[in-house]
This record gives C-alpha cells, sequence and structure tokens, in this order.
C-alpha cells in the first residue's frame, strides 16, 4: 500500500536525494582521484602513532567495493565492510522516517544495542590490528597505480 506525501514531505524526499547525489558523485570522484594519483587523504591516527585506527583502509576497502573485489575489501577493512549492511539498514529507516515526519527519530533500543556492539567490536579491532600475531587485519599499503 502507498502512501501518498505531504507536499513536505516531497521537498525533504528531493532534500534528501539530492543531498545522497552528492555525496556519491564526491566519494566517486575521489576514488577516481585516489585511483590515479594513489594520494589518499592520510589517517592522522596512523600518522602520529604508527597504529592502526578502526577506520584505516576504507578508502582501500572502498576501492575494492567500486570494482566488486569483495575479498580485497575484506582485506583492507572487515570491521567496516562486516557493518555495512547494518548501517544501510539503520540509515535507509531513518531517511524514510525523516521524509514521513521531517524528524530526526531516537535511536531505538536495537539501534543502542547494535552502537554499543559495535564500539566495543571497534576497540577490540583495533587492538588486535595492531598485533603482530593478527597482521592480516591491518590494511594493504597504497601502492602506485603505474
Amino acid at each position: 500500500m502507498k502512501t501518498k506525501l505531504s507536499p513536505d514531505g516531497i521537498v525533504r524526499r528531493r532534500r534528501l536525494f539530492r543531498s545522497l547525489l552528492i555525496a556519491l558523485a564526491v566519494g566517486i570522484a575521489y576514488g577516481v582521484y585516489v585511483k590515479l594519483t594513489a594520494l589518499p587523504i592520510p589517517c592522522l591516527f596512523h600518522l602520529i602513532t604508527g597504529l592502526y585506527c578502526p577506520g584505516c583502509g576504507v578508502t582501500r576497502m572502498c576501492l575494492s567495493l567500486m570494482t566488486l573485489d569483495f575479498a580485497g575489501a575484506a582485506r583492507n577493512n572487515l570491521l567496516v565492510l562486516c557493518f555495512l549492511p547494518f548501517m544501510a539498514v539503520i540509515g535507509i529507516r531513518r531517511a524514510i522516517l525523516y521524509v514521513r515526519t521531517g524528524e530526526q527519530p531516537q535511536a531505538t533500543r536495537t539501534e543502542t544495542v547494535l552502537f554499543i556492539i559495535a564500539f566495543v567490536l571497534a576497540t577490540v579491532y583495533t587492538v588486535l590490528r595492531n598485533l603482530p600475531d593478527f597482521w592480516f587485519f591491518a590494511p594493504i599499503p597504497y601502492s602506485r597505480p603505474y
């Protein structure tokens, strides 16, 4: 059953769609730039400490996903790759509620529990990926494309 949107809901849907298109275009442009130059935005945490943060390797993970290289994506940042479906479901749910009501909904109990689990897993993942025995959690170093 299809529900009719109010005129405000239509405006919110257009605004959301436009924002998503801009974010997608910027992401693709950044991906092409990094692919051509191998000059990504560096991780400040890694530059300062020499350790990998939970987000290290996300650019390489996204580049791998752009070419449907799921093994490469998992090798660069397994944690974020595993979180993507959950983040997508939560994001879609919140987007639908925003378009319908114009308000950002409070986090549900399930979302709160997922956030706590994600925080604990990110902490454990960060520690493990910096230990020599768990080298396979460290991202693949950048290489020049030519």
